[in-house]
């Protein structure tokens, strides 16, 4: 049985949702059980939502965090100034300091998110922790997002107009591509 398109899309978006919720009420319901190696099947579940949440959460904002930084490098293109080229083809300079201080922005969002994130799971309880990865993440980046937009009318004398939909397309099409030149490979 084929889904269709918009009805897959909508289940992904509620899993992507709703999975961080579940494991977050998990470890909050199971407080009373102690996170340990032993036989005993809570704490080894328990155990597991702990992991799968920590390393999603890292490994999540490490990527981000070098797919963005990595472009600051001398030489190189920031990224969010190559996503403007993209969409725009040729920016002002304007534009282009602008980007490039977006790219820096949110490189450190990520290095914010994950820090703070590795010294909450170190240092606060363990539901605060959960609470931070799995329930606040979400809307701290949309925050990040709804601030940058902000900046970006505020600051900008002609900004470029947009929708998340183009960036998503624009990002779809560039896996796609990569996709392709593989499988010519």
């Amino acid at each position: 049985m084929d889904v269709p398109a918009a009805t897959s899309q909508r289940l992904a978006m509620a899993a992507f949702v709703l999975v961080p919720v579940v494991a977050h009420l998990i470890i909050v319901k199971t407080g009373h059980v102690p996170l340990a190696l032993v036989p005993h099947a809570a704490s080894l579940a328990k155990l597991g939502f702990v992991i799968s949440s920590a390393l999603t959460h890292w490994a999540i904002y490490t990527t981000l965090l070098l797919t963005f930084a990595l472009t600051l490098r001398p030489g190189h293109d920031p990224l969010i100034c190559a996503m403007a080229r993209r969409l725009h083809g040729p920016i002002s300079a304007e534009l282009e300091r602008y980007t490039r201080g977006v790219t820096v922005y949110w490189t450190g969002i990520f290095t914010v998110q994950l820090l703070a994130s590795i010294l909450l799971f170190a240092f606060a309880p363990l539901v605060v922790w959960s609470f931070f990865v799995n329930i606040l993440d979400i809307p701290l980046i949309a925050t990040a997002f709804a601030a940058e937009y902000l900046l970006r009318l505020r600051i900008l004398r002609d900004p470029p107009r947009h929708s998340f939909a183009m960036i998503v397309q624009m990002v779809a099409d560039i896996k796609n591509r990569q996709e392709n030149s593989a499988g010519l490979r």
